[in-house]
């Protein structure tokens, strides 16, 4: 009788974002001359590592669109209005990974379909683990921070107005970025 060895069972576990301590932020030009920042304060969602097998993990994401904060009200109604996330309409952006490639925890690309105004485009996010720890609290942590740049038009974002100097009001291209504290799940 020979004795049969089944592979190992992989290792997963669940991270938990923890949105208190998390930045989801994006920059765009302004008038073609100066950049407007702004970020999202409302995000949930989970990682799954397989420790095993890096590329074997993944990543959700909800943002709650109507949390957007660029630091002037008024910007930010125009932003939640139909010209451009018609929160009424579509209340959340989402992530969902797809894969993950490259070198492993110091630098990957995270790849996945990203929906906003309720069109679903894939993304690739540039990112790394930042490191791992104990808080004072006994829970596990992690860290990840991910960029990316995307055209808000491949999302239905078309709002506009041309200048009289040529360029746009509000540029094409978004510039995200992500730094990710999570929870391990008990």
């Amino acid at each position: 009788m020979t004795a049969v060895q089944s592979a190992p069972a992989a290792q997963t576990t669940t991270w938990n974002i923890d949105a208190a301590h998390s930045n989801i932020e994006f920059a765009v030009k302004h008038l073609m001359i100066s950049t407007v920042r702004g970020r999202f304060t409302g995000v949930s969602g989970a990682v799954t590592i397989n420790e095993q097998d890096w590329t074997q993990s993944s990543v959700t994401a909800t943002i709650d669109v109507g949390t957007i904060e660029t630091g002037q009200e008024q910007r930010d109604a125009h932003l939640r209005s139909a010209d451009f996330f018609d929160v009424e309409q579509f209340p959340a952006l989402t992530f969902v990974s797809k894969r993950i490639e490259g070198r492993g925890t110091d630098h990957f690309a995270l790849v996945g379909d990203l929906t906003i105004h309720g069109v679903t485009r894939e993304v690739r996010l540039d990112a790394s683990e930042e490191g791992r720890g104990k808080d004072p609290w006994g829970g596990e942590r992690l860290a990840f921070s991910a960029k990316a740049a995307i055209d808000r038009r491949d999302f239905g974002l078309l709002w506009n107005q041309a200048l009289e100097t040529g360029g746009l009001v509000v540029s094409n291209e978004v510039k995200i970025s992500l730094e990710v504290q999570a929870v391990k799940a008990a």
